[in-house]
């Protein structure tokens, strides 16, 4: 009962943040170059919270782990509604500022929380080890069903609502706050281990030198993540060419994605018992 109070505790605080996440990727190609901007510079935009993304993903864990893990997951929040609000805007500049906060929130959104949990699990309250996985195998169960009910919620939202696209991020703020203010109110607080940015980023390097499987494993990950995002910028203006509803078309990709997963775990865990190359 402790661990299940716990794990809750956990989700009611990620879960809402993941939501308003998935919220603001169906519509995100349409809101722009509705703005009267050049596919080009859509694509700029694009680039402006993917670059910022990488870059802060370099010192994200020496981040964390000196402001706070709880507070960096506050920060998330924040840092995400304000990116949602600037995305109101009709000039480049401020768009651009809304991308890159973007990506620093999402860097946060993929590194804190979890960081927090395993902290909290392992340190703090002294669960077994064996019982993680429950954990992130409920968070993922729950992100697939989230991220189909954003496509569409995202798409009816745009559909009734003037402010047409932009409207799934301002539908977006509500889950933040509410990420943001129950982490900070029912989290306890916790810290990483001080080390010197320089001195992390070298064992990294030192690590992928040493270990050429790992090299290669986080080169082939950098070409299927440099795959995923061509597509994210292409998607939308391939499809909204056709007619097709942008949101519910965003629901089906997720939805195959879940599809997937599920289909992996069953044959590497099943009685196929299937091997990853």
């Amino acid at each position: 009962p402790a661990f299940r109070g716990f794990q809750r505790r956990f989700l009611l605080g990620y879960l809402p943040a993941l939501a308003a996440d998935w919220l603001q990727g169906p519509l995100l190609f349409q809101l722009l170059h509705s703005r009267g901007f050049l596919r080009s510079q859509v694509a700029a935009l694009y680039s402006c919270g993917f670059a910022s993304n990488v870059a802060f993903g370099l010192v994200s864990g020496v981040f964390v782990d000196r402001l706070g893990r709880k507070k960096s997951c506050v920060l998330s929040s924040g840092l995400c509604s304000v990116s949602c609000l600037l995305q109101l805007s009709h000039d480049f500049l401020a768009l651009a500022a809304a991308r890159v906060l973007a990506g620093l929130g999402t860097s946060l959104l993929f590194s804190a929380f979890e960081s927090w949990y395993l902290h909290e699990h392992l340190e703090r309250h002294d669960f077994p080890a064996e019982w993680i996985p429950d954990t992130f195998s409920r968070v993922a169960l729950w992100n697939s069903g989230l991220a189909v009910a954003a496509g569409l919620l995202a798409w009816l939202l745009a559909e009734v609502l003037p402010l047409g696209p932009a409207a799934p991020f301002l539908a977006a703020l509500p889950f933040l706050a509410l990420s943001g203010i129950f982490a900070g109110k029912n989290w306890d607080e916790n810290y990483g281990k001080s080390r010197p940015c320089g001195k992390a980023c070298g064992e990294g390097l030192r690590g992928l030198v040493s270990e050429p499987r790992a090299l290669l494993l986080g080169l082939v990950q950098a070409l299927v993540e440099s795959i995923l995002l061509i597509f994210a910028v292409l998607w939308t203006p391939v499809l909204e060419s056709h007619g097709i509803p942008l949101g519910i078309a965003f629901s089906a990709f997720t939805a195959a994605s879940a599809a997937g997963s599920a289909l992996f775990r069953r044959g590497t865990t099943g009685r196929l018992r299937l091997q990853p190359l």
